[in-house]
């Protein structure tokens, strides 16, 4: 008996569709879990989070690596898209800039302990790295420069400077109970705004 009512391939479509919205379901569990427990937490954990057996989230990440530079490029990814979005829908460029500040120290946090996770694998530390500037630099230099030329902010500031100093300052925050890294990021990104 012939399903002519089926467009040729519209399985094998909605089955690989299916399995990206597994894959993405199973990336945010991955950070929600590493942002609270770090990139060594258990991998029954990130299945429990994902609603998934362990077996589901060995079969799409075969080892503890292929799972945080698959959280890693996600949240980078999550982190540029969300730029254009922000500054779109936001009242002020620098409402954008704060939200999106927000964003990224979120993706810091996750991201902490991926050079261990990494260790025997320098190279592909390397390209993440390289892959975190070319995807990010250019977001954050779009809403500097429009939070500029709004009048909001100095004009003579940089995207890679500011970044690397929001990095700096979200170094330690887990090991210091007492250290707010997001409201001394909060601090730094007020202090961005032009005197009147």
């Amino acid at each position: 008996m012939s399903d002519s009512g089926r467009k040729p391939g519209s399985s094998a479509g909605s089955k690989r569709k299916d399995a990206r919205r597994n894959q993405q379901t199973l990336l945010d569990a991955a950070a929600a879990v590493f942002v609270t427990s770090g990139v060594e937490a258990p991998v029954r954990d990130i299945a429990a989070q994902a609603g998934v057996g362990v077996g589901t989230v060995y079969r799409h990440f075969p080892t503890r690596a292929d799972l945080v530079i698959a959280v890693y490029r996600h949240q980078v990814d999550t982190c540029a898209e969300a730029g254009p979005a922000l500054l779109a829908a936001g009242p002020t460029p620098h409402a954008a800039l704060e939200q999106w500040v927000d964003l990224f120290v979120d993706f810091l946090v996750t991201k902490h302990g991926l050079a261990a996770a990494m260790r025997s694998d320098t190279a592909g530390f390397e390209a993440l790295h390289a892959y975190f500037l070319e995807r990010l630099l250019p977001v954050c230099t779009q809403l500097l420069d429009a939070a500029a030329a709004a009048g909001e902010i100095r004009d003579d500031l940089d995207a890679y400077h500011l970044m690397r100093g929001i990095g700096n300052l979200c170094v330690g925050a887990d090991s210091d109970p007492r250290y707010d890294a997001r409201r001394v990021v909060k601090l730094l990104v007020s202090g961005l705004r032009r005197p009147n």
